[in-house]
């Protein structure tokens, strides 16, 4: 069982001079965030493909122990609203991802908050998703043609893949969509997201648990004081135990099986530099500070 506290990326002009020393160049800020934290979640892989040459970056700009999270296309999720996506997933899968080796952490997939709850929609990707580096790289090599001189398509070990989904409409909020998660073993992403969007705990995922705090009040804006982050270290706790926490929302009658669990926080409140400080509180709390 491990906790990582972590950001949702680290490229912040406003980060400069108040998180970041003044001085360090916009080139270092990568290695100095993560010598502060954890895991970093990799929101750019969001807006555009990436390429292998920055993966291969960041892999060596940061600790041995550290790991990434990694935020799937929106043209996947957000344009496509999954499906009709073979090809835009081999793209992804192709364009570096398997460079961060064994610093790949979940991948996260974020549904737009028009898209509602379809079974048949959810169940045909999760078939798609690789659940190893092995099978990603299978993926990989049916990229594109666009992707043919900077498709990365390797792995230097078998590893498992995880993946995790955050939904942003109330038709999710049933027992059946925390079933189907758990038959594909895809964790559900408790996200704050000051009462916008659903929050929920069920504990979805065999091995992992995935939380994304967007601001306790205000979304993207506000921080978390001192009683909502403990309130949130005794969640993380209870998660990382293997628990569910009971002082939240849950769908299901039938709790997930009792074992440790690795938990993976990322503070997403960064318009007022919040999210470092916060997770950096956080993670003092649960006893991962650095």
């Amino acid at each position: 069982m491990t906790i990582r506290v972590g950001i949702s990326g680290w490229n912040y002009p406003p980060w400069r001079k108040v998180f970041y020393p003044e001085g360090l160049p916009q080139k270092r800020e990568l290695e100095y965030a993560s010598s502060k934290l954890s895991s970093i979640e990799i929101n750019g892989s969001f807006y555009a493909l990436q390429l292998p040459s920055s993966f291969e970056r960041w892999y060596n700009e940061t600790p041995d122990d550290f790991v990434f999270s990694l935020k799937g296309p929106r043209f996947i999720t957000q344009m496509k609203k999954l499906a009709d996506v073979d090809g835009p997933l081999a793209n992804f899968f192709a364009s570096g991802v398997l460079a961060l080796k064994e610093k790949l952490g979940p991948i996260l997939w974020q549904l737009p908050p028009t898209l509602g709850y379809d079974k048949d929609r959810l169940s045909a990707f999760f078939e798609l998703l690789p659940r190893t580096t092995d099978a990603a790289v299978e993926l990989a090599k049916q990229h594109e043609e666009r992707m043919n001189d900077r498709a990365y398509l390797s792995t230097d070990e078998h590893r498992p893949i995880r993946h995790a989904l955050e939904v942003r409409h109330s038709s999710y909020e049933n027992e059946e969509f925390v079933d189907l998660l758990r038959e594909h073993d895809i964790a559900l992403v408790c996200a704050d997201t000051a009462g916008k969007w659903p929050m929920v705990d069920d504990v979805t995922a065999n091995d992992f648990v995935y939380v994304r705090l967007h601001g306790a009040d205000q979304l993207y804006v506000s921080g978390y004081d001192n009683q909502a982050l403990d309130r949130w270290a005794a969640k993380v706790t209870r998660w990382a135990s293997g628990q569910t926490p009971t002082d939240g929302k849950t769908l299901s009658k039938d709790k997930a099986k009792r074992q440790p669990r690795d938990v993976f926080v990322y503070f997403d409140n960064d318009a007022k530099v919040r999210a470092p400080f916060d997770a950096m509180g956080l993670a003092d709390r649960v006893g991962v500070g650095k």
